[in-house]
């Protein structure tokens, strides 16, 4: 089943063949894809959890390659009253051709994935986001070209995001520094999964550090969803904000990234993510079509 779970999971050569057909689909323009690969196919779409950039990209996704998609709200399901996620996969593929998942808890998309007879997509899990990561890279290499050998800074929380990263670090072949707070580290699986795997990975506290000689700087609001109730956020980040000042550490065309939505004033400034280093909406367009190709590649099995 041609699942995508993580970055990491995926086969040998499929994450650079999803990027590279991205580009593709982004350099045909918008509309229908020519030859429409998923005519007639349909992509269920469930949320645990708020969205904006997935469920919008993912529907104009299988609209432009020929298809439709369905919008499930997890709380209105069955599935929210009990049915168990193991009966709700098994009826779901009786009807659709694949499924989109964000859940609170990676182990639901686990389970789904486990018992669905169609392929299953990570739109996001409290471990892992890798439809946004691919995204990202897409536009690194749009900027910076190629991302090989190349070194990525993260500041702030060791979220899902960091987690796909460290991921995408090894599976792409690049330098990945992290700076986070203490008991805001990126999940110890992950990182010992890197070290494991040669993956050239450095953690620290100290945000100067991290982003010495980077070619890109990334962050993420500081509060995840779920974690609204959180006590003090400004008390734990306050210095892991990306500002003037610490860009001044990176390489001199580094860019800032951020998968959105953003906080100016706290995990970033206002003069930083609206100025010329940023390149978010770009990233923001991308997930369009890099969900055109995860979409291709999972029902279709078509990459160019």
């Amino acid at each position: 089943m041609r699942n995508l779970i993580d970055i990491n999971t995926l086969p040998n050569g499929v994450p650079r063949k999803l990027i590279e057909t991205a580009k593709y689909y982004k350099s045909k323009g918008r509309g229908l894809v020519e030859g429409a690969p998923l005519l007639g196919r349909t992509l269920a779409m469930i949320f645990e959890k708020p969205s904006t950039r997935t469920r919008i990209s993912f529907e104009v996704a299988m609209t432009e390659l020929g298809g439709s998609a369905i919008y499930l709200d997890a709380k209105t399901m069955q599935m929210g009253r009990g049915e168990t996620i193991e009966d709700t996969a098994k009826v779901l593929g009786r009807y659709l051709d694949g499924i989109m998942i964000r859940a609170t808890k990676h182990e639901t998309l686990l389970q789904m994935a486990d018992h669905s007879n169609v392929p299953v997509i990570n739109g996001l899990t409290n471990l892992s986001h890798p439809c946004q990561t691919f995204a990202d890279i897409m536009t690194f290499e749009e900027k910076l070209g190629d991302i090989e050998n190349k070194t990525i800074a993260w500041i702030g929380d060791g979220n899902n995001m960091a987690n796909s990263w460290i991921h995408a670090a090894k599976v792409f072949n690049f330098k990945i520094r992290l700076a986070c707070p203490k008991g805001r580290l990126p999940q110890k699986n992950v990182v010992n999964w890197a070290i494991n795997n040669n993956t050239d990975i450095e953690i620290s506290d100290e945000p100067q550090k991290s982003v010495k000689n980077a070619d890109a700087i990334l962050t993420d609001t500081w509060v995840s969803m779920g974690e609204e109730g959180m006590d003090n956020p400004e008390k734990i980040f306050n210095n892991f904000q990306v500002n003037e000042a610490l860009f001044k550490e990176a390489n001199e065309n580094a860019i800032f990234m951020h998968c959105l939505p953003a906080h100016r004033g706290q995990e970033v400034t206002k003069e930083i993510i609206d100025g010329p280093r940023s390149v978010v909406w770009d990233e923001a367009e991308n997930r369009l079509h890099i969900q055109k190709s995860i979409l291709s590649w999972s029902i279709a099995d078509k990459l160019i």
